[in-house]
Parts: structure tokens; C-alpha cells; sequence
């Protein structure tokens, strides 16, 4: 175990997790610099962490019962069936998670770092420097510091990454996430709505999947994300080929009229008023990207969550591989006196496993938006042979939700 004084480049879920990793590993001093001056908090799309997972990070006091979450027990694929309110299910899978909001759950994170980690808002990082005895990092208001190990949690536009692996970038897919939560759900008078099932209602080109989450406030939301290729014409002018990202309010009205004529068109009643009672300038653009790294630490530099590797959201792991990171990097921590041996240690536990995340959100992509199957001729007893020869298996022994750790990895004081 070595001490030291550690910056982490970003306070969302990733850095919050990984300063607490970093604290518990023995660092001397922590601190965090987080780029966003506005409140987390508020961000109020859906994340989910899959329960067996949830039990492993349980286990290692990343998570605990004491977060507001929402059960999901089973995943139905549904599609537009006449003018039936829920439309027609062509498939049924186990889907054991729970749903959180993210801004519910980085509120929790936050609160569980000590108060000797400090936090510093609205910090924007210009350069890093990096040499043989520690790292500086220059910012974007001016003036300078100098760490001992800088730690990128800074998303899928790192500069930290960038420093380590110039000119590496993630990778457009070709298209597009919409993304917003509405307030409450619609009225339905079927006695078929579950809200512990995940709707993924499927389309030609895409499809869109449906939870409820917590709100926070003690409500819930019903959280949907869409994902479909835009027309040529509305996708140039964002430049999608540099990792971007259009937060809520920036959304321009004909990329918001198109996601609502595929809603309009394909969706079935009731699925397609949870969509569309969200307003535009609540709804936002997640750009899907793919990003596979070849090292997630070198020389005093690291990389946690989507800094790191940058998987579609498809396999439902971000959240959970932000924090698995962190948790590995704080046995890898323990079990070294030395930056250089921990380092090397947390490399080689997750390169793999997010290369293989990588590859897994590609397959999901290329069979559920990219090259989407005759969803109208399918019916339940085409579902599991189409899925096993598209992705390979069931969505548990591929990594769905997220890797399982090694038995040693669950221990507190591993």
C-alpha cells in the first residue's frame, strides 16, 4: 500500500467511486476536479446495474440497499400490433436489474465521499504534463498543480486519455441515442403493463427501450432511450465523427421531428405516449461511439469507466464497469507499495474485460439498429434462434450488465 497526493479528473459516478478507491487504497491526499459548474444531480436519465453485479459491489461498499432503485425482472420485445395499447411481444428474456436515475445515484456516491476528499466544481483541465516523478495539469481558467498520479474519470472525451494515447478516439457507430424521462406515466387500461419489465419496443432500423426509474423526489420517471440512424442531412451538420453530444435543450427541432415520426409510425399506443409527453428541451443526443484501449494505465497516468473504454450502451454495463474500475484499481492499490506495481495490476484486470464489452455492444448494435431482422414475421419461437446466432448466446453468459468479478476481487480488505 502507498499513499501519495492523487487528482481524479472528473466527479461523476466514475471519479466519485474512484476517489473513495483511492482513499481506501491509502492515497494521502485526494482530489477531484470536476469540469461541469451545474448540478449532477439533475441529471435525470436512467442507469441500471445488474443484480448479481449490484451484489458483488454491494459486497465491496461501493453500492448499498439505501439507494432509490426500481426493480426490472424481465425483458419483453415488443412491436406495433394494430391498435393494440401494448402491442404484440416477439420475445421474452430474464432480465434480473435494478433501475436507478443516474443523477439519484451520483447524489448517493457524492454523499459517500469523505469530506476530507475535496471537490472542486466547475474545474476545467487545458493540458497534462506528465514525467518520470509525477504529473501536472494545467487549466482552462489558469494556473497550475502538480499530482503524484492523475486518475481520468472524464468521460468519452478524456484529455486524460488523450494525453496517454494521442489521437486515439472513439469511433462513430453511425448512429444516433435519443434520450429523456418523462414525469409519471400515461393511463393504461390493459391489465398487461408490468412496470418490472423493460419494454424494448423493436422497428425497422432500430429500437427503444422503456423503464421506470426513481425520480428522486420519491416519484418515478419512465425512462426511454431510442436508437436509430438519422438522415444523412440531419446528421452532418453535428459532426459526428468527434466525439460530441447534444444535452438536453440543444436539440434542434428536425432531429426531434424525425424521432418523433418513428415514434408515431412504429410504436404501439401506449408505448409511444411514454415518449413523446416528453418535451424537446428535456430530451437529449447520445451519439454511440466504440472505443477499445489498448492499456487502461501508463506511467503515472490511469483510466476508469467510459475515459477509459467506451461501450455501447446496448450491453447495459457503463455504470456497472465505471465502478467495477474503481474497485479493482483499490485492490490493485492495496496489494502494491508502489504506483508502478498497482498499475500494471489494475491493467491487466480490465483491458480484457473491457475489450470484451467493446465487442459485445458492437454485436448488440449491428443486430438491433444496424441490421434489424423482419420483426413483423417473427414470432416468440424465432426470438431465441434469431438472438443465439446474432449475439451468441444468452444475454447473461456474454457479459449483459456487465462482467462478473473473480471470487478474491469481492473482498473489502483484498
Amino acid at each position: 500500500m502507498f499513499g501519495g497526493n492523487i487528482a481524479v479528473v472528473g466527479g461523476s459516478i466514475a471519479g466519485c467511486a474512484t476517489a473513495l478507491a483511492a482513499l481506501r487504497g491509502g492515497a494521502e491526499k485526494v482530489t477531484i476536479l470536476e469540469r461541469a459548474a451545474d448540478r449532477l444531480q439533475e441529471r435525470g436519465v436512467g442507469v441500471s446495474l445488474h443484480r448479481d453485479r449490484y451484489a458483488e459491489l454491494e459486497a465491496a461498499g461501493y453500492v448499498d440497499a439505501d439507494m432509490p432503485w426500481s426493480p426490472i425482472d424481465q425483458r419483453i420485445w415488443t412491436m406495433r400490433d394494430g391498435d393494440s395499447e401494448l402491442g404484440r411481444a416477439v420475445g421474452v428474456q430474464d432480465a434480473p436489474f435494478r433501475a436507478y436515475s443516474w443523477g439519484s445515484l451520483w447524489s448517493e456516491l457524492r454523499r459517500r465521499v469523505p469530506a476530507e476528499v475535496e471537490y472542486r466544481s466547475g474545474v476545467g483541465i487545458a493540458a497534462v504534463e506528465e514525467d518520470a516523478e509525477g504529473v501536472t495539469l494545467d487549466f482552462t481558467a489558469g494556473g497550475r498543480e502538480r499530482f503524484d498520479v492523475v486518475i481520468g474519470a472524464d468521460g468519452y472525451r478524456s484529455v486524460v486519455r488523450d494525453t496517454m494515447f494521442p489521437g486515439l478516439r472513439p469511433t462513430y457507430a453511425g448512429y444516433l441515442g435519443w434520450r429523456g424521462a418523462s414525469q409519471g406515466a400515461p393511463e393504461c387500461g390493459s391489465s398487461d403493463l408490468v412496470w418490472t419489465d423493460l419494454r424494448t419496443v423493436v422497428f425497422p432500423g432500430g429500437h427503444c427501450v422503456i423503464y421506470r426509474i426513481p425520480d428522486g423526489a420519491g416519484g418515478m420517471r419512465v425512462n426511454w432511450v431510442l436508437y436509430t440512424t438519422p438522415p444523412e442531412h440531419l446528421a452532418l451538420p453535428l459532426k459526428l465523427q468527434t466525439p460530441t453530444s447534444l444535452p438536453p435543450g440543444k436539440l434542434s427541432t428536425e432531429l426531434d421531428a424525425f424521432a418523433r415520426d418513428v415514434v408515431r409510425k412504429y410504436f404501439p399506443p401506449y408505448w409511444a405516449e411514454c415518449v413523446l409527453r416528453t418535451p424537446r428541451e428535456e430530451s437529449f443526443i447520445q451519439p454511440i461511439y466504440d472505443l477499445e484501449m489498448p492499456h487502461y494505465a501508463h506511467g503515472r497516468l490511469a483510466l476508469v469507466g467510459d475515459a477509459a473504454t467506451v461501450a455501447r450502451p446496448h450491453t447495459g454495463g457503463g455504470a456497472v464497469k465505471a465502478l467495477q474500475d474503481a474497485l479493482i484499481l483499490e485492490q490493485a492499490w492495496r496489494a502494491h507499495d508502489d504506483w508502478a506495481a498497482a498499475a500494471a495490476a489494475y491493467d491487466a484486470g480490465r483491458t480484457a474485460p473491457g475489450a470484451s464489452m467493446v465487442d459485445l455492444g458492437r454485436r448488440f448494435g449491428q443486430a438491433q439498429v444496424v441490421d434489424t431482422p423482419d420483426w413483423e414475421t417473427m414470432r416468440t419461437s424465432d426470438f431465441d434462434a434469431w438472438w443465439k446466432e446474432q449475439i451468441g448466446g444468452p444475454e447473461r453468459s456474454s457479459g449483459f450488465g456487465g462482467h462478473a468479478l473473480q471470487k478474491d476481487s469481492l473482498k473489502k480488505d483484498s
